[in-house]
């Protein structure tokens, strides 16, 4: 009987500790990295212009390498700041070795900043210097001596990094060999921003769940800040702006009404809200909103690029 009760322990074990490492690799977050180069995309798509596929594969790969090396470090700059003692799946309280997670982290970067150099003297230096910005918004959000993301900037930080900065990046590194234009700075904001504020809004819903223990570690973000209650009020502002900033192109006419296929995401942000302002003040039961985010966040920006890509086959079948 106590055998099979240590049998029984030692599996439950095992499957907690695989229960950690797959809420510490976080591979559906990885959705924000990739979606500045899948709009990129769709919008050269239905613009009639040719889209380079190994450069969106390559774009691809080296944004994934550079998100590993940010949550890699975040984990890490947790650990020093004691932040972590509370985060049961963080890398570096599973491994329990800093030192490789370090390297580890500087690894993927520089296999990510690589990949982006390569990318960049295959279309226009300025990609890499736009991706080089954007690793540095990164670690100003937690990286010491600055630590923004303590001092509730970390909002902010996100919205530039994966919008403008990346989106811009991304058109360009999709361009011909050798291309000198200027950075599209327009269409950028114009494509970026709407899906930027989705993947800030999932960087504002990780930490309902955490507000107690970030508050105590003196971690302020701006949920620390300004209280769960008030913070889910702000939801439907987060997605009421990502979807206005979608329709005012379309209102314009610079966008196919094929856009309107971003619309897809809504029955998730109308769930998000719901929960949100039911249990904003119940960690149990508002931990995996940052997900129901990341689906309002992923929907919306696949929905909204297929739209655009669409826009030549829509004109040839609906429009005489």
């Amino acid at each position: 009987m106590q055998d099979n009760n240590a049998v029984a322990s030692i599996n439950s074990a095992k499957a907690t500790k695989s229960r950690l490492w797959k809420k510490a690799i976080k591979w559906p977050l990885y959705s924000v990295a990739v979606m500045p180069i899948v709009l990129a995309a769709g919008w050269k798509v239905g613009a009639g212009e040719t889209v380079r596929i190994g450069q969106l594969i390559g774009f691809l790969a080296g944004s994934v390498f550079l998100l590993i090396w940010e949550n890699l470090t975040n984990d890490l700059f947790d650990a020093e700041a004691g932040v972590d003692a509370f985060k049961l799946h963080s890398v570096v309280f599973l491994t329990g070795n800093k030192r490789l997670i370090r390297n580890l982290a500087y690894l993927m970067l520089g296999i990510g900043l690589v990949l982006m150099l390569i990318l960049a003297l295959r279309s226009n230096a300025a990609v890499f210097f736009l991706v080089i910005s954007s690793c540095c918004l990164g670690y100003l959000y937690q990286g010491p001596p600055f630590r923004l993301g303590y001092q509730g900037l970390g909002e902010p930080l996100c919205f530039f990094a994966f919008g403008p900065l990346a989106t811009a990046a991304a058109l360009l590194v999709l361009s011909p060999v050798n291309n000198t234009e200027s950075i599209p700075w327009g269409i950028a904001l114009t494509l970026g921003s709407g899906p930027a504020i989705a993947t800030t809004l999932v960087l504002f819903c990780s930490h309902f769940h955490q507000v107690i223990e970030d508050a105590a570690n003196d971690k302020k973000t701006l949920l620390v800040k300004i209280g769960t209650k008030r913070a889910a009020s702000l939801v439907p502002w987060f997605i009421g702006a990502t979807l206005g900033l979608e329709f005012l192109p379309i209102i314009h006419g610079n966008w196919p009404l094929t856009a309107l296929l971003g619309l897809i995401a809504i029955p998730s942000a109308i769930q998000l809200i719901r929960l949100l302002k039911k249990h904003h003040n119940n960690p149990k039961l508002i931990s995996e909103s940052k997900f129901l985010a990341l689906r309002f966040q992923t929907l919306n920006g696949i929905g909204l690029s297929l739209g655009l890509a669409i826009e030549p086959i829509f004109k040839t079948w609906f429009i005489p």
